[in-house]
């Protein structure tokens, strides 16, 4: 984890909200800070990455005292488990008005087209660099790893419920999808700037209608 994210933090700043608070409902005021303090994560690590990205940092980002941060998310893990679980949420909402019906081919086709502008947003690329420091959860179902698996299942069973696969075979390509489209945002982040990805995104479609369109077979 990277330093500095003690309960200690020096010259904590008070919370400032920045704008009129009396027409906002305590809960609106808390979902606001909630966002606030979700942004500053985000927006800390893809400025100075996620080593300096510090309680100091945070908290001056957002506005509000490191015990503010605390209040809403406990440890410094559950902040980071927050921010994963809204990246979540993110990817489910972007997907949700991709067409149920029709061609197999237009929805995986919906299904990738979407899942990339996710996996390629500068969001997403901060939540990877949380990926790759949050230490895992004692179990597969559990932690961030299942917040992820549940946020794939309800897209997979609202896109593609008609192709039938064994549970097992749903999980693999689930993780062959995701580990295709992170690893294709990780090129973007090493080589500094965007390229056109269609060929690799056009043979996970490929890959993605042979193995769905074969579920009757199975």
């Amino acid at each position: 984890m990277p330093p500095g994210w003690g309960a200690d933090v020096a010259n904590p700043r008070r919370e400032a909200t920045g704008q009129p608070q009396g027409r906002r409902t305590q809960a609106e005021r808390t979902a606001r800070t909630r966002e606030r303090i979700l942004a500053a994560v985000v927006d800390s690590i893809a400025e100075v990455g996620f080593g300096r990205t510090t309680a100091n940092e945070i908290a001056r980002r957002a506005g509000v005292t490191w015990g503010a941060v605390q209040h809403h998310f406990g440890a410094k893990d559950g902040i980071l488990e927050a921010v994963l679980a809204d990246s979540f949420e993110r990817f489910v909402r972007r997907l949700e008005d991709v067409p149920t019906e029709g061609p197999l081919e237009q929805r995986v086709r919906g299904f990738v087209d979407r899942a990339w502008q996710h996996f390629s947003s500068p969001h997403y690329r901060s939540t990877l660099e949380i990926l790759l420091h949050l230490s895992p959860a004692p179990s597969e179902g559990a932690g961030w790893q299942g917040g992820m698996v549940e946020a794939l299942n309800r897209i997979w069973q609202r896109l593609f419920a008609a192709e039938a696969l064994p549970p097992r075979r749903v999980a693999m390509l689930q993780r062959y999808a995701v580990s295709v489209l992170s690893g294709l945002s990780s090129l973007e982040m090493l080589d500094g700037r965007p390229h056109s990805r269609a060929a690799e995104l056009a043979l996970l479609e490929r890959t993605l209608v042979e193995e769905l369109s074969g579920a009757a077979e199975r």
